[in-house]
């Protein structure tokens, strides 16, 4: 794949560490790519960052054709650049464009747009702890009609935000609220296709649960509303009388490359990890009766965040006092060490990139 280069006029001064947040800041270019239906894609290019012109009856707007992925550059101490398993995120990108009727791109290429692009950008890879490169590869239909129907147009782009924390609690226990009013989604829908629709439709829950000091929501199902799903941002584990268990992956959650990588390591060091229904019922009757012994949520953003306490029909219930559990440090450990090269990589799930 050929892909053009057009270099900043203005580059932009480099944000210290401390003020990164998440999201908030980009980098000097981006990645785009235009797709129509007879060309195939097409005009592969790294430009300056800007505003992106489009069509106010574009596909995008009026029928949300649209579908993301996140994924990190790490920087290691040795100061080279590395990615974690990007070509699950790669995979990933395609299942939902499958999904929501939007061109795939082969494999190879979405890999080489993605590491052209991060090695072009990596000086703005921070090197403080905690830090890393957050790219946001996402894909959008562009058709310049107000028809239903399969897309023809469509474009590739990818920027990147160097960030901190995805949580202002950092590692520190979070505050989630079970929802049982809203649902995310339903089998058969797009529960499991990383697209912008099922974000927007949680953000009323989540608002809600934001108001009652809470971080985030854990959504239970969309048809009989009793199993355990998802949180907002993150797949869901929890150890419960010794056992490590979490969500099935039933078409309506989100296979998570983190949530992945957690049970391969739980699996690797000799762990049972059930992947099966997980009642509300019998998560209370958990909490009530002590044996929900850790709870964490696991996703790109936060990596692993350790669950305080859950909040359910009016009743606070804390988790391990509280405290991090000694599981959920050990993932957080595990899988920070293999991001920034603190722990070797076993698994062979880094990318480095060429300076």
């Amino acid at each position: 794949m050929n892909i053009s280069i057009t270099r900043t006029t203005c580059p932009k001064e480099k944000p210290d560490s401390s003020t990164l947040g998440f999201g908030k800041i980009f980098t000097d270019h981006m990645f785009m790519m235009d797709y129509n239906v007879d060309k195939g894609w097409y005009n592969a290019r790294i430009i300056p960052f800007a505003n992106i012109s489009i069509h106010p009856a574009s596909t995008v707007l009026h029928y949300g054709s649209e579908i993301f992925e996140g994924l990190k550059a790490y920087r290691r101490a040795d100061g080279t650049v590395q990615l974690f398993r990007p070509m699950e995120n790669i995979r990933r990108m395609n299942n939902s464009a499958e999904r929501l009727c939007l061109p795939q791109i082969p494999e190879e290429d979405a890999l080489e747009a993605l590491t052209t692009f991060v090695e072009f950008e990596q000086d703005w890879t921070p090197s403080a702890n905690g830090t890393s490169l957050y790219l946001r590869p996402f894909l959008y239909g562009n058709d310049e009609t107000l028809g239903v129907h399969a897309v023809h147009n469509a474009t590739f782009v990818i920027i990147a935000s160097p960030v901190g924390s995805y949580y202002k609690e950092g590692i520190n226990p979070v505050k989630i609220m079970i929802e049982d009013q809203d649902v995310r989604a339903v089998r058969g829908g797009t529960g499991y296709a990383k697209c912008g629709g099922n974000y927007a439709a949680s953000n009323r829950a989540g608002k809600r649960a934001e108001e009652q000091g809470y971080s985030q929501v854990l959504w239970l199902d969309g048809v009989e509303r009793k199993y355990i799903e998802e949180v907002g941002a993150m797949n869901v584990m929890f150890k419960i009388a010794g056992e490590i268990v979490t969500p099935m992956l039933s078409g309506s959650i989100l296979p998570g490359i983190t949530r992945k990588s957690c049970i391969e390591v739980l699996k690797n060091e000799g762990y049972t990890v059930h992947e099966r229904l997980l009642s509300i019922d019998e998560l209370k009757e958990a909490m009530e009766n002590g044996t929900l012994e850790e709870a964490w949520g696991c996703g790109t953003a936060a990596v692993v965040s350790p669950i305080g306490e859950l909040f359910y029909q009016g009743v606070h219930y804390p988790v391990n006092n509280g405290q991090i559990g000694e599981i959920t440090q050990h993932l957080y450990d595990t899988l920070t060490g293999i991001q920034w090269g603190r722990v070797e990589d076993t698994y062979g799930w880094t990318m480095p990139l060429k300076k």
